[in-house]
């Protein structure tokens, strides 16, 4: 008997998907576990498998559409099974959102109702009835207000005005439909709910009011890029952090003229010992090298057992010093900011860390990260030394305790043995939620941190 497959939870925060890739297609033989369609979360992009076998019936949502956990996506059935009553229950089809179509048909006969009563709220006109002309564009500055907020009867992006309510306002910015292009079939033109059913969707509407505001002062339109699953969640979650941990700052320069040494030697370790090519392999196997990076994370890791007050984690109940040492490194992709984790990092040596992060971060770069290998973290560093940034201060990734916002290795005169001789430093800066960190604990972290990293055959060693 036929089913409709529903969109799952792919991941613990998962709240919508883009349904990114369907790797069946109608007709198709399904078999328990097969791949039916990749699907990109606020993680990653996961893999939508099979729980039963059958035949893909019918698709109901298109590559790219956004759909709502427990929203339908497929039906499976038997070969040559009726399914017309179940495209029916799902909707229609064609990626619509079965519970976003249906506060639009519950809508319309609320529409039905309540605009009679509307109607009879107004004031009854003493002349001949006239709408009600548009308001004028507000400025603030040389800034437009954006017409759709300026009531039912604004302005279009082509200055013709449009009836609608802002029930039906709010449905056309969340479908990204221009009312522009809507027909309304209520009274003087009025758009109801439903005449946006059946509409498609022109983009994200929002862009359409402040387009026409900057044609009307001659700019160029920006660029719109809808809003992925990851970059709301990374919105969501980084502005929770600034609003509700107390943030402050410490900041240290490092000399780092022993360690860039020490990771040249390592290098060259690794070169010398690495294994020959075999004369016909088209790929020859590249020699490993170790970053600065990978010697802070090992430096850190080893900080954090030093001085675990800083590798810790407030909660409305406690206090949690974390007895492990997990520290989340932050990884820029194309589509935002992961921060995938390397457990234990204080138990590693720095060649581990370093193919443990290269792993890490190439499978961020195409979304194959597993969601557990992006939780958990204790404790966050965030590198942007190999962008050039000397100093800079990073946002505390909730629910840890701390942040180390690295730059990048500067070469400037230091002082050795009374004398001013070339020298290279490095700025580091912890960022403390002040609820679970004090001063004096984030001051004694990176003292013990700068000692590693000035002394770095004790991260080797220690």
């Amino acid at each position: 008997m036929a089913k409709i497959l529903d969109m799952p939870k792919l991941s613990p925060t998962m709240e919508e998907g883009v349904l990114a890739t369907w790797h069946k297609k109608e007709g198709d033989s399904v078999n328990v576990d097969d791949l039916l369609a990749e699907v990109e979360t606020d993680k990653a992009t996961m893999e939508f498998r099979a729980f039963d076998k059958g035949t893909l019936l019918k698709i109901l949502v298109e590559p790219g559409a956004t759909v709502k956990l427990g929203q339908p996506v497929a039906i499976l059935g038997s070969e040559g099974e009726d399914v017309s009553a179940l495209v029916a229950e799902a909707g229609g089809g064609g990626g619509a959102a079965k519970e976003e179509e249906a506060p639009i048909s519950s809508a319309k006969k609320k529409e039905k109702r309540a605009e009679p009563e509307e109607e009879a709220a107004k004031p009854k006109p003493k002349a001949a009835p006239t709408l009600r002309p548009p308001p004028a564009p507000k400025r603030t500055g040389s800034v437009l207000t954006r017409t759709e907020d300026a009531g039912e009867d604004a302005p279009a992006p082509g200055g013709e005005r449009v009836l609608a309510s802002p029930y039906v306002r709010k449905v056309a910015r969340e479908r990204g439909i221009d009312l522009s292009a809507a027909k309304g079939s209520g009274e003087h033109g009025r758009i109801v709910p439903a005449d946006l059913e059946g509409m498609k969707s022109g983009g994200p509407a929002p862009a359409a009011a402040p387009s026409a505001a900057l044609a009307k002062v001659g700019l160029a339109e920006p660029e719109v890029r809808p809003l992925s699953p990851m970059r709301k969640t990374i919105a969501r979650r980084l502005t929770q952090s600034k609003q509700t941990v107390p943030h402050f700052y410490l900041t240290i320069d490092v000399e780092v003229s022993e360690l860039v040494k020490l990771r040249e030697s390592i290098n060259q370790d690794l070169a010398a010992n690495m294994k020959p090519a075999k004369k016909d392999d088209p790929n020859p196997p590249k020699p490993e090298k170790v970053s600065l990076n990978d010697l802070v994370i090992k430096a850190a890791a080893a900080a954090l057992v030093r001085v675990p007050e800083c590798n810790a984690q407030y909660t409305d109940d406690a206090i949690l010093i974390h007895k492990r040492v997990d520290v989340s490194v932050a990884v820029a992709i194309p589509d935002g900011l992961v921060t995938p984790v390397v457990r234990n990092a204080d138990q590693k040596s720095v060649v581990g860390i370093a193919r443990e992060v290269r792993d890490l971060a190439a499978r961020a770069r195409t979304k194959k990260l597993k969601p557990e290998e992006m939780s958990d973290g204790t404790f966050s560093i965030s590198n942007l030394g190999m962008f050039g940034i000397d100093e800079f201060s990073a946002v505390i990734n909730p629910p840890e305790g701390a942040i180390l916002a690295v730059g990048q290795a500067r070469a400037e005169p230091v002082v050795k043995d009374g004398a001013v001789v070339p020298g290279k430093k490095m700025a580091m800066t912890l960022s403390c939620d002040h609820r679970v960190v004090d001063g004096a604990v984030g001051a004694a972290f990176l003292a013990e941190l700068r000692d590693l990293l000035e002394h770095p055959m004790r991260i080797l060693t220690g």
